[in-house]
């Protein structure tokens, strides 16, 4: 195994998880705090909130990206790895912008530091694209640290010709019917990730400082996004893609680059 690096790690030590409980109520009550069309959309995010989505139009170092495998190169396979014991009577969520399911614990090792599992939740279609092919599910792990920095750990999805679905996932899609209205949620009775480990460690993973994906667009958040697809079945795929609907973020520019909206206005005003 070998991992390949876009960029130098970012800290995220100023980087904050968008609030769950605030999402939480928005969907239960039908009103989410952003969305992903019109002026609930991304285009307009710092519109939605200019003082804490500020990032969001003004960040240069944005997330999701095109990955470029070309311009990238190795670093020691030995610098990233994750544990996450299997769990039982785990949450299942649907916050009304993604289906979210919450795991208390799992560790992921990044050189000498150690960063905590928070949940784990899904877009359609990718956020990520890999030598600008885009694929039909992402899944994001999200972790912080004891500084409250973040890093998220992405796994995209391919169709598969035989049917296949991921065993983990698999479970996970089996209860996707039950939370299909926002603000609903369920309990998986049992779910393992001694596969997903293994495919993790087994295949090559790019790495880049990057943000949420959400508002408020927080940066210094470190990305891991594994190179190899997950197996996944056209049912579970329409499944999931039926209740999520879209949430994916546009692709923004490279990191380090003006961040496209800024970019963009300032054409718009001639500049």
């Amino acid at each position: 195994m070998r991992f390949l690096l876009i960029l130098p790690l970012v800290t995220a030590a100023t980087a904050c998880l968008h609030d769950r409980t605030l999402a939480r109520r928005a969907a239960q009550a039908g009103t989410p705090s952003f969305g992903y069309s019109g002026a609930q959309g991304p285009l307009n995010w710092y519109g939605l909130d200019p003082q804490t989505n500020a990032a969001c139009d003004l960040g240069k170092q944005q997330s999701p990206i095109a990955i470029d495998s070309t311009t990238i190169r190795p670093i020691d396979p030995g610098s990233v790895s994750f544990d996450i014991p299997s769990a039982e009577h785990v949450e299942f969520e649907n916050l009304g912008y993604t289906l979210e399911v919450i795991l208390p614990n799992g560790t992921l090792t990044v050189q000498d530091k150690q960063y905590t599992l928070a949940q784990f939740h899904f877009h359609t279609p990718s956020e990520h694209r890999i030598d600008e092919e885009h694929f039909p599910l992402e899944v994001h792990f999200v972790w912080t640290d004891e500084t409250h920095g973040i890093a998220v750990v992405g796994f995209v999805f391919q169709l598969s010709d035989a049917g296949d679905c991921d065993s983990l996932f698999n479970s996970v899609f089996a209860h996707v019917e039950s939370i299909s209205e926002p603000g609903s949620a369920t309990e998986i009775e049992s779910l393992v990730f001694d596969g997903l480990a293994k495919h993790f460690e087994s295949h090559d993973v790019f790495t880049y400082g990057g943000s949420l994906t959400t508002p408020p667009c927080s940066e210094g958040v470190s990305w891991f996004v594994s190179a190899e697809p997950l197996a996944l079945d056209v049912h579970s795929y329409n499944q999931v893609k039926r209740v999520i609907r879209f949430n994916s973020r546009y692709t923004q520019n490279v990191p380090g680059d003006e961040n496209l909206l800024e970019m963009a206005a300032r054409e718009l005003n001639g500049l």
